[in-house]
This record gives structure tokens, sequence and C-alpha cells, in this order.
């Protein structure tokens, strides 16, 4: 039966609520002991319940989101103007609630393309890699070559040829973290199960050698990874051709890949949000907790990310680790991003984004809190720096920035073949080689965004779905969407300018 409340309260320890829907000022809120409500509150913005004291903390999901920075009354609007970010202590109880997840009692299988070396793919495209900026308009001309109606007709089983294109590959050190850690970006992409083959154009004179990338990442060339240099080769239309013909060498081959059954343990999911709301942490993201429980059963990975957006929230993600060093490795990470943060002069609560915060997000403890909800309740396995290859199964952290093409780029790096990405404000995401599904927290948005939204999880805050119900969908589709079915990103052909390595050190 649907909910006529006006708030939701999460958690019994908690002092606010959560507006359903915009409520004006003067409405008698009767669930909480007939609250006035003292100003206008906006839809998935924080009403009080009880009185706060300056300095005070404030709770949602029975969590520390802030500190009252003035009195608060019951029916107060709780926003920027009422509460702030400060730091506290936590009890980081490593591995108190680890939980590993019990086999499913059914199998689930998906249609995926195997490859020569046993990996699963669950696209079966052709790449065309840049190991620097300035190769990417050669590496464009290629990929529009074969995006020409008609080109690619005698291939059925090709699903297009795509560009990586990046902004970075000179004037960094040549064998420092910067560089090391775009090479393994690079290397990832290139060894990524859902190529069948890789074209690889360079400049020549960058910083990042191909020869070097090739040597760091054990990356051999041969029919189905072909190199090709701007400056040996003659300049941009020879680099060109050169690449439109190592491609079209390499179709044929590409072409007798045929999808099969295979076991839903193939799958690794990469877990994003992105324009996040004050519905995010009730609907969207605690549905995909549901769905990656789902996926972890059947032994698949999901990786969980964005560093700066867990801040706050570490010590869930430190009780459920699989071993004690599992949980430092989180903890170290936090620390690191303190550091940053306060050389570069500059703060983690800088996220929320102004979208956030008019969609009810006040500061990133509130955002982290609700953003750890995607990763489920089963044990956390590993942890893993940025683009760093995933080698174990289960639910895993890696490193990376809040902002979600960057984070994307080392999850499918890191061998991601499925993105779910969930968004309150609404995202136009899309991550090629690996197709990305979008989870709508609400159903305004859903609504106004349908043809970039594949599912809406605002009916779990209208009351027509369950958090369960809603995570089966989401599993289900990213089942279909690994079998072929195109996301709403794909069929609008977004994705082949998302593509955003992390780069660190500086730029000389």
């Amino acid at each position: 039966m649907k909910s006529t409340s006006l708030a939701l309260k999460l958690h019994p320890d908690d002092n606010v609520a959560i507006a359903r829907a915009s409520i004006p000022q003067g409405t008698v809120v009767t669930e909480f002991g007939n609250i006035v409500v003292l100003a206008d509150v906006p839809a998935a913005h924080k009403i009080a319940l009880a009185h706060v004291n300056p300095g005070d903390p404030v709770l949602r999901y029975g969590q520390i989101i802030g500190f009252a920075t003035k009195p608060i009354e019951p029916g107060d609007y709780v926003h920027t103007h009422n509460l702030e970010m400060a730091t506290f202590e936590r009890d980081y109880a490593f591995g108190e609630d680890a939980k590993v997840a019990s086999p499913a009692a059914s199998p689930v299988t998906f249609q995926g393309f195997v490859r020569a070396d046993g990996r699963v793919a669950t696209r079966n495209y052709i790449g065309v890699v840049s190991t620097v900026n300035c190769s990417s308009t050669v590496t464009k001309m290629v990929v529009e070559h074969f995006s020409r109606n008609g080109v690619l007709d005698a291939y059925p089983n090709v699903d297009g040829v795509v560009p990586i294109t990046h902004s970075f590959g000179c004037c960094i050190e040549h064998n420092g973290e910067g560089v090391n850690q775009l090479r393994r970006t690079l290397g990832g992409y290139i060894k990524h199960a859902n190529f069948a083959g890789v074209v690889v154009i360079g400049l020549g004179c960058e910083a990042n050698q191909m020869g070097a990338l090739f040597m760091a990442q054990g990356i051999e060339t041969g029919k189905l990874i072909a190199p090709v240099v701007i400056q040996d080769v003659g300049g941009t239309r020879n680099a060109a051709d050169a690449a439109i013909a190592a491609v079209e060498s390499m179709l044929p081959v590409a072409n007798e890949c045929r999808r099969e059954p295979v076991s839903a343990r193939h799958l690794t999911v990469a877990l994003q949000c992105g324009g996040s709301d004050g519905y995010s942490g009730i609907t969207a993201n605690p549905a995909l907790g549901v769905a990656v429980d789902m996926l972890v059963a059947q032994g698949g990975t999901a990786i969980l990310s964005e560093t700066p957006e867990i801040y706050g929230a570490q010590h869930l993600l430190t009780r459920r680790a699989a071993t004690r060093e599992v949980g430092q490795g989180i903890v170290d990470l936090i620390k690191w991003w303190e550091s940053y943060a306060d050389r570069e002069k500059g703060s983690i609560d800088n996220n929320p984004t102004p979208g956030n915060k008019a969609g009810g997000l006040t500061t990133i403890l509130e955002k982290s809190l609700g953003a750890v909800a995607k990763s489920g309740s089963s044990a956390l396995m590993g942890v893993y720096r940025y683009a760093e290859p995933i080698t174990v199964r289960g639910l895993v952290f890696m490193d990376a920035p809040g902002y979600d093409p960057m984070g994307a780029t080392g999850q499918i790096a890191s061998g991601a073949n499925l993105v779910a990405f969930t968004t309150g404000r609404g995202s136009c995401f899309g991550a090629k080689p690996a197709p990305s599904i979008k989870l709508a927290t609400n159903t305004k948005m859903y609504t106004r965004m349908k043809d970039d939204m594949d599912i809406n999880c605002g009916d779990v805050m209208d009351g027509d779905a369950t958090l369960e119900s809603k995570g089966k969908e989401i599993f289900d589709m990213l089942i279909r969407v690994a079998s072929g079915e195109k996301s709403k990103s794909e069929a609008l052909g977004v994705g082949n300018e998302e593509t955003v390595p992390w780069m660190i050190g500086a730029q000389m």
C-alpha cells in the first residue's frame, strides 16, 4: 500500500526527516507529533524533528551528517544555512560486519563473448586508442570512417569501432607516478575483454612512448594489436590510412565471435553515482546495493569507487572488510585524500556540487553515506589503485576522484564490463567499451529525461516498489544488457567522449 506520509525518517536515531515532496511553510506533519513546518522545504530536503543546539550533531541514516551552526527547532528547514561539516573520530571496527556471500541457489547466465584466453566480454568492439592528445584527431578520423552508413554491415557480430582519446600523454615526468598511472589506464583499455582488437596510435615524440607503454603493461603487438606512429608513417593522412587498414584486417576475425551462455560470475560492474540528490541514498543507491548482493552471490564482481565520495562513511566499509589489511587500505586512502586536499588548499567538502545541494544534500558526509549504499551488504574483498587490474571476485574498492567520467575510466581500465550509474539530477553519461545503465532516483526526473534513464527507482519513494523488487529489476537488466540489449546511452551513441584518465603529477 502506498505511503501517504509527507516525510520519511530513515533511522530511529535520526533528528531529521526527508520530504517526500515539497512541503509549504505552515504544514502540519502529523506523523511526527504534529510538527509545524517553519519554512518552505523542497522535495528531498530535510526537516528537523527535534531541537538541536549549535555544535551538536545532525543525524541521517543513524549517522552524523554534520553539526548545527545555530539553534535548530522542530519543523525547521535544515540545509547549508544551519548545518556544516566538521571532523570527528570514528570506530573503524575492522571486519566486525564482514559477511561472505553465500552462493546463489540458482545460477544465472548471460550471453557473452568468450575470448581465446578465457576472459568474457559483454560487447565486441574494435578499439582505436591514443597514447597522447596529439594523436586524438587521427583516432577520430579512423572511427568516423567506420561510422559511415554501411561500412560495418558486412560484420554483424561487431558492435562498432570505438575511439579512446584523452588530453594527456606529454610534458610529464617520463618515469613518474603520473605517466605510470596513465600507462596503467591505457593498458587496461588496450587489454579490455570488450575489444576484439585494438589499434594504438601515437605521435612519436610524446613522453608516453608507445614502446614504454607496451613494455610496462606486458602488451605484445600482433594481428589484433597494431601500433601506428604518426611521425614514422608520414603524417596525419598516412597514419589514418594505416590505422584504417589495420582495423579492416581485424574485422573478419572479430566477426567470427559469437555470443554463448556463460556464468554471471564473469560480470564486473562499475558502480557510479552522479548528479545525486536527497533521494539517492533512499531509492536508487540501496536498490543498486540489492542488485550488487545478487551479483556477488553469483560469483560476480562490483567495483565501488570515488574515494572523496565515501569520505565520512569509510567506517561502514572498514567494518565490512574481509581482512584487516583490506580495511586499513580504505583508511590509508582516506588519509591520502585528506593530505591531498590540504596540499592543494582545497576541501573534500567541495563535493557536494551545487546541483547536489539543490537536490537536498548538504555535506559530503551526507552524500557519502548514501553513496556507500550502492555497495550492498557483502564483505569488502579488496582495495585497488586507480586502473589496477581486479584480481579477486566480490565487492572491491578502487581509488578514484569523485568526477564520474574519471572514476568510470579507471573502473573500466580495471576490467569492468558493465557500468551501473545512479542519478537524481539527471545524467547523460555513457562509457565505451562498457555499456552503462542509468538509474533515476526520483520519478519526476525520470519522466523528464526518459530518453536517458533506463530504470526509475523513484517508485520506491512513491510506494509502488520495494528496494528488493527494484534491485531484482536492476539485476535482470544488467543481465540483459550484458547479453546485448542496448542501454539508453548506447542507443543515443553516448560514450565516445567520456574517457577521462586521472592525471596526477606535475605538467611541465
